[in-house]
């Protein structure tokens, strides 16, 4: 069934080529940027997208095609770049990639209170709008996007219909199968008029992917971690530009050094040089025992210097929480704790247990590679065994709380090898769905965490306020936040009033007017 499955769609594939350069580009070639054509003869995923979204109909297809190219050539969309876009555009932070949802889905944030409707700048917000769309189809082919519409502190000057309407066509016709569902959040009661316009331009299939929300139920989709605060979220990101705002993740440094592939390989002179380091460079005998892969036939040298190793992993605070997933356990759970400067403990830990029967390979992506040294960043774990990983600040540079690390494990059913060029292998043979992600933040903490264990004396860091004192902060706390809801309903309602009376206001000078003339 399933082999059918494949080869019928094969047929399509080949026949919306066949008659896409028969029908429409043999006629008008200049209609379309020969790249799109091109991709189009050679990209299955591309041209399943389309047919997918056409209910594999041919002719509905070919005719999504026709609009989706035209619009491509007309935008440029292939030579979008960052100059391609006004700065003032980039630096406002109304629309940018950041975070992932329950799903795993990247966020495609739309804050739509700095969107001021101006025909002079319409055509560069929509360029902006396709330029993250395009970066993201070319990274990630095919997988689907969370829109996150934020019409929170929205007034009357920010709906701008036209736009929304960019909005929709994009995932309508020009990205199809790209769209996961539009998140609307703290949508204003004046705008249900203009949704209801938005639903007719979705259609009844695409309606279904509309999740109107407030701070209560935005979480069912998003959890808090990627929400910011007035989302009810506790994510400390920042938006600011330059550089781009984009959790992509790459390779890091290792601990000697930018990698050149995916391996651990590194000069002994570079370890020798790295020495000088308040913590010493962990050399490849001591990875070894720091993998704790210990062999009992190991000679005492090794043995000595896997007590080297134990003594430099003793400075290190080992954390504590842990996220249990179904092939690692990782620890910490949800933030790396990096020590400021002045305290000189700017190193943290990763811990890996492999909870499988298998040996499972791993490798460590961040979304600033530059910055971190991560050691080992690509390796496996044996059944049961833990893996340390040390990640460090590289060349005096600054954590930040925008920073992300990502884990990502698969299972490895029939190993045939554990060496770089096996892992590099394997990792481009793996399917998708069977690599496991994690994904971390990054804190700076000027002191220890009351969270945190530190293995050289194995004792909590206790809080000098006593539990009374917690108790009456806190109280003061809800009392303040009461008190500031009681405001906000005010100042909702009063907003509501004086809109009320405006209304009424231009109904009976309608009226006035009219009975004067009539």
């Amino acid at each position: 069934m399933a082999e059918n499955h494949a080869q019928n769609k094969a047929k399509l594939i080949s026949e919306i080529r066949r008659r896409f350069e028969a029908e429409y580009v043999t006629d008008k070639p200049e209609k379309y940027d020969p790249r799109d054509v091109e991709r189009l003869q050679q990209d299955d995923n591309w041209v399943e997208s389309y047919l997918h979204w056409r209910h594999n109909v041919v002719d509905e297809t070919l005719k999504m095609l026709d609009e989706s190219f035209q619009w491509r050539k007309e935008f440029s969309v292939n030579d979008l770049n960052e100059s391609s876009i006004p700065r003032w555009l980039l630096e406002i932070g109304g629309i940018y990639l950041h975070g992932y949802d329950k799903e795993g889905n990247k966020l495609f944030w739309i804050r739509v209170k700095y969107h001021i409707k101006d025909q002079k700048t319409i055509l560069d917000k929509k360029k902006l709008i396709a330029f993250w769309l395009e970066r993201y189809a070319k990274r990630e082919n095919g997988k689907p996007i969370t829109v996150m519409f934020d019409l929170s502190e929205t007034g009357l000057n920010s709906i701008d219909m036209d736009f929304v309407r960019f909005i929709i066509n994009c995932f309508k016709v020009y990205y199809p199968k790209y769209l996961s569902k539009m998140v609307i959040f703290d949508m204003p009661w004046i705008m249900n008029a203009a949704f209801k316009i938005v639903k007719s331009w979705l259609g009844p299939e695409a309606v279904s992917l509309l999740k109107f929300t407030s701070k209560n139920e935005v979480q069912d989709y998003v959890s808090v971690e990627y929400l910011p605060p007035h989302m009810g979220g506790t994510d400390p990101f920042k938006y600011s530009y330059p550089p781009l705002v984009d959790d992509d993740f790459q390779t890091p440094l290792c601990e000697n050094g930018p990698i050149a592939s995916e391996d651990e390989t590194s000069s002994k002179e570079d370890i020798e040089s790295d020495g000088k380091e308040t913590l010493e460079t962990i050399s490849n005998e001591e990875q070894t025992a720091l993998l704790k892969k210990t062999n009992p036939a190991e000679s005492t040298p090794k043995a000595e210097e896997s007590e080297k190793v134990d003594s430099k992993l003793k400075t290190f605070k080992k954390p504590l929480s842990v996220f249990k997933g179904p092939l690692l356990h990782i620890s910490p759970a949800e933030e790396l704790y990096f020590g400021s400067t002045e305290s000189g403990e700017k190193k943290t830990l990763i811990v890996l247990t492999n909870v499988t029967k298998n040996i499972v390979a791993f490798k460590v992506r961040t979304t600033a590679p530059e910055k971190y040294r991560v050691k080992p960043s690509n390796s496996s774990c044996d059944p049961g065994a833990s893996v340390d990983i040390v990640v460090s600040p590289h060349g005096g540079l600054t954590v930040s709380a925008q920073d992300r690390f990502l884990i990502m494990a698969a299972e490895m059913e029939q190993p045939s090898g554990t060496g770089p060029a096996e892992l590099t292998q394997f990792w481009k043979e793996v399917p998708r769905n069977k690599v496991m992600e994690h994904r971390l933040r990054c804190h700076t903490v000027e002191s220890n965490k009351p969270n945190t264990l530190t293995l050289k004396d194995n004792a909590l860091n206790m809080s000098d306020k006593t539990s009374e004192d917690i108790y009456l902060q806190l109280n003061r706390l809800l009392e303040s936040n009461r008190k500031l809801e009681d405001q906000v309903q005010r100042c909702i309602w009063f907003q509501q009033l004086l809109l009320a009376l405006t209304m009424l206001l231009l109904a009976f000078a309608v009226s006035f007017f009219y009975s004067l003339y009539s």
